[in-house]
């Protein structure tokens, strides 16, 4: 693979990130400011910090990679590999705000 049809990959992906995002927002925040308050919603509940909450929602989906990456004489469709990777990179996404936000990490 080429570095340009690499960065047109990369670059494709993001924006499926960000449309997935803005599509999801409404079904995961409701009509509340807060982008996150799903995370602290499900932490309170859970009894764990926000990003603990997270990382236990994004499992479902490294999981069911994993499961799809060890699949053996199985093929899978492109959308499902899309929406597995988006859905993932999006979880990562929202941590990095949530780390930042809260201002748990250490620094230099």
């Amino acid at each position: 693979m080429t570095q340009s049809e690499f960065r047109l990959i990369f670059a494709d992906q993001v924006n499926k990130c960000e449309e997935t995002l803005r599509m999801k927002k409404k079904e995961y925040t409701g009509d509340r400011d807060d982008r996150l308050s799903a995370f602290r919603i499900a932490a309170s509940l859970q009894d764990c910090t926000p990003q603990r909450a997270l990382v236990g929602m994004m499992a479902k989906h490294i999981v069911s990679l994993y499961d799809m990456c060890y699949a053996k004489n199985t093929f899978f469709a492109k959308e499902l590999w899309d929406e597995k990777i988006t859905d993932s990179l999006n979880y990562l996404f929202l941590l990095a705000a949530i780390i930042k936000e809260e201002g748990t990490y250490e620094q230099n």
